[in-house]
């Protein structure tokens, strides 16, 4: 398909918060920086263009962290070689973590793919 693929989204939360990601629960985030990493199998830039705007019904586990953390990077990936779960896979590492298990990837056996970036990040 011609708009489908991969995104990715780097987040700042400028302050730690108690949030409740649906019917995941409430789980305390730490100030600092986050990456999500999705799919849309149609609708990439509409995906992430929903993404970015503030006036949205709540659908998705990243919908309720974006109401405290602001995107500072959205990187689209169209038709890639990879999937959503091997690109969130290549980001972890040592300075990274998962802070709710489960967050975006309800459908797949990944763990979480949203993690928590333990230090400052430069923009992709």
């Amino acid at each position: 398909m011609k708009d489908s693929g991969l995104y990715q989204l780097t987040m700042y939360l400028p302050e730690s918060n108690k949030i409740k990601i649906g019917k995941l629960g409430m789980y305390d985030f730490p100030k600092g920086y986050y990456r999500y990493t999705g799919s849309a199998a149609k609708g990439l830039q509409a995906r992430v263009s929903r993404h970015l705007s503030k006036n949205k019904k709540k659908h998705w586990h990243i919908d309720y962290l974006l109401e405290y953390a602001r995107v500072v990077d959205a990187r689209l990936l169209y038709n890639p070689n990879i999937s959503e779960c091997e690109l969130n896979i290549n980001d972890i590492n040592e300075d990274t973590f998962v802070i709710v298990k489960g967050f975006g990837s309800s459908d797949c056996r990944c763990d979480s793919h949203l993690i928590y970036l333990n230090k400052h990040i430069s923009v992709l």
